[in-house]
């Protein structure tokens, strides 16, 4: 049985691959396409739910304990899955000030699907993959029965696994492939996925030059070694996580306006806007087919 049809959550897939046109790639001979990963599922659109299948199989039934920020879409995706299928859920959130504000808007709705919250310092949280530091982050968050546990963004081996499909779906349909990158699984994933000849580009949208080694890491973890043809491109961060710049918000504003697409700022808009900029530049020759992975959707 596999992953979808064992937890009841009903995804839509493979997602649709729509083409669309857009005359800042066509005058330069190119066709881009938009794999709509956000019309997967309701509540866990995109590579949250590709990524989170394989690790709600392995939990069976623990209490699954992640990791995230205060605006963290993979947080509230876990808190949706534990709410749809009846688990329990934990969610480690950095930054302990944020436990003496009101919640947000976004660690508002992991509350409200049942999530328990437990807020620590940044300086623990950048620790959390030493054992040590975890058992303890554990033991104050009073968790003393089996856990399942989940990195930040649900990015592990298992995570990886579940992105394997979405380079599937795209095999022999597009010849480069974009996706928004914040913790490295996603790209990980679909590139292993991807036939040979395809290549995936990851745009990170994060600060630090970090991704390259991790998502080399996560292969060596799922696979046991590199897979696949990938790169990420490292200048489009726009500040970093959760930042942006007035070019970047008049970019979205004006694909919604030309396409009809609401635009997701924090990764989709960064992916976007590396794409049509590196088309611009000239970087893809002529014929060339472009999917950009629409991992997320923008909130009303």
């Amino acid at each position: 049985m596999s992953a979808h049809q064992d937890h009841g959550l009903r995804p839509s897939i493979p997602s649709p691959l729509t083409e669309i046109e857009d005359a800042r790639f066509t005058r330069h001979g190119l066709r881009l396409l938009l794999k709509r990963d956000d019309l997967i599922h309701e509540a866990l659109p995109g590579n949250k739910w590709r990524k989170l299948a394989p690790n709600l199989t392995a939990s069976a039934g623990r209490t699954l304990v992640t990791f995230g920020g205060a605006y963290s879409n993979h947080l509230r995706a876990a808190a949706a899955a534990g709410r749809l299928l009846g688990f329990p859920t934990v969610g480690v959130v950095r930054g302990h000030e944020l436990s003496e504000k009101p919640l947000n808007g976004s660690l508002a709705q992991c509350a409200a699907d049942g999530m328990r919250l437990h807020f620590v310092d940044r300086s623990t949280y950048r620790q959390v993959a030493d054992p040590l530091v975890l058992d303890q982050v554990l033991t104050d968050a009073a968790l003393t029965g089996p856990v399942h546990i989940v990195p930040e963004g649900g990015s592990n081996a298992l995570g990886v696994t579940g992105c394997l499909a979405l380079g599937a779906e795209l095999r022999g349909r597009a010849d480069v492939i974009g996706v928004a990158c914040g913790t490295g699984g996603t790209l990980a994933g679909l590139a292993a996925g991807l036939a040979p000849g395809q290549r995936a580009i990851g745009v990170a949208v994060l600060r630090g030059g970090f991704l390259y080694s991790e998502v080399a890491r996560l292969q060596r973890e799922a696979f046991g070694g590199p897979r696949g043809e990938w790169l990420v491109q490292d200048g489009f961060h726009c500040g970093g996580f959760a930042r942006s710049t007035p070019e970047l918000e008049a970019f979205a504003a004006d694909f919604e306006d030309r396409h009809g697409l609401p635009v997701e700022r924090l990764y989709v808009a960064k992916m976007l806007l590396a794409l049509t900029t590196l088309a611009e530049r000239g970087t893809f020759r002529p014929g060339v087919r472009i999917a950009a992975v629409i991992t997320g959707r923008r909130e009303p």
